[in-house]
């Protein structure tokens, strides 16, 4: 298969992007993710296949989306209409029919080729800003023959790149990959192993250990820390932080992201569970007093990213 033809699963490109990488970017959302954080704010993202999305409030009680699914996969409860998403086949009949746009297909199959055009219709923005592409999810790494087919075709145009990563993959996969990427955009969540776990559902053996080889080779990489109150936002783990980054080969700039609720909107139109339905956004005061810490190390640091 051609490069051109080759394809992935994306659930969007978003374009005039100013926060992921230098300069102004297109930012290309891959579908799929190995790891499955408490606090993900692209739940869109986590599963690797084309998934249904309602919007209740969209929704005017037609019945519409109900006279057209083949399957019996939409029934009605009290005055809303429901989808069995075991039995959904993906066949898109009831989003093509629903007048009030209250349901979509997230996800849609594009070819290297077709991505490429996107992204090549901003080139002025790129080359005036000394912007570029973004790859995001979901996790890139997931789809790895497209990923790394989209930077091959990226680096032959001379456009620049960054990949926005858990880390999380074989150092095989990422070794094929990182040549032809410029910067690495790094998460960084919890140093403790079991803490890890229990939030994300992997180990983190593989992550820090590849930035350490990614940090050895000498690569251009961002560190980026979602600060989740009462999750990663503690002495220990903000002192296990500094103690890896520390020993690393390089020092690298940090970005704190701080944890906010507004993809729970998100959760509910997938029919996923939102586990930090109670938790707060850290406050300005604590966010600035982990600046602070890690400043005290002489590192490079900013709020937001």
């Amino acid at each position: 298969m051609s490069e051109v033809q080759l394809s992935g699963i994306l659930f969007d490109i978003r374009r005039y992007s100013v926060h992921d990488g230098p300069g102004i970017r297109t930012t290309v959302f891959f579908k799929g993710c190995p790891l499955n954080c408490w606090w993900c704010h692209n739940p869109e993202g986590k599963s690797p296949d084309i998934e249904i999305f309602q919007r209740e409030n969209r929704c005017i009680r037609c019945g519409a989306c109900l006279q057209v699914c083949e399957v019996g996969a939409i029934y009605q409860r009290n005055d809303s209409f429901e989808t069995d998403r075991q039995l959904c086949n993906l066949c898109g009949a009831c989003v093509e029919e629903c007048y009030a746009e209250a349901r979509e297909l997230v996800g849609k199959r594009m070819s290297v080729g077709e991505v490429m055009e996107e992204i090549e219709r901003d080139r002025p923005f790129y080359e005036q800003s000394g912007g570029g592409v973004t790859f995001s999810g979901g996790e890139p790494l997931f789809q790895p023959a497209f990923l790394a087919a989209l930077l091959q075709a990226c680096r032959s145009q001379g456009i620049h790149t960054a990949l926005d990563t858990c880390g999380y993959a074989s150092w095989e996969t990422l070794n094929r990959l990182r040549p032809d990427v410029d910067l690495f955009l790094y998460d960084l969540k919890l140093i403790d192993e079991d803490r890890h776990r229990q939030f994300t559902g992997v180990s983190n053996q593989p992550i820090l250990e590849n930035l350490r080889r990614l940090s050895a080779l000498g690569h251009s990489l961002l560190v980026r820390f979602p600060v989740i109150p009462y999750i990663n936002d503690d002495e220990i783990n903000l002192r296990q932080m500094v103690e890896f980054l520390l020993s690393l080969p390089q020092k690298y700039p940090v970005d704190l992201l701080p944890y906010h609720a507004s993809a729970l909107h998100k959760y509910n139109g997938l029919g996923v569970e939102y586990r930090l339905l109670e938790t707060p956004a850290p406050e300005q005061e604590h966010l600035n007093a982990i600046k602070k810490y890690f400043e005290s190390y002489e590192f490079n640091v900013r709020i937001g990213g």
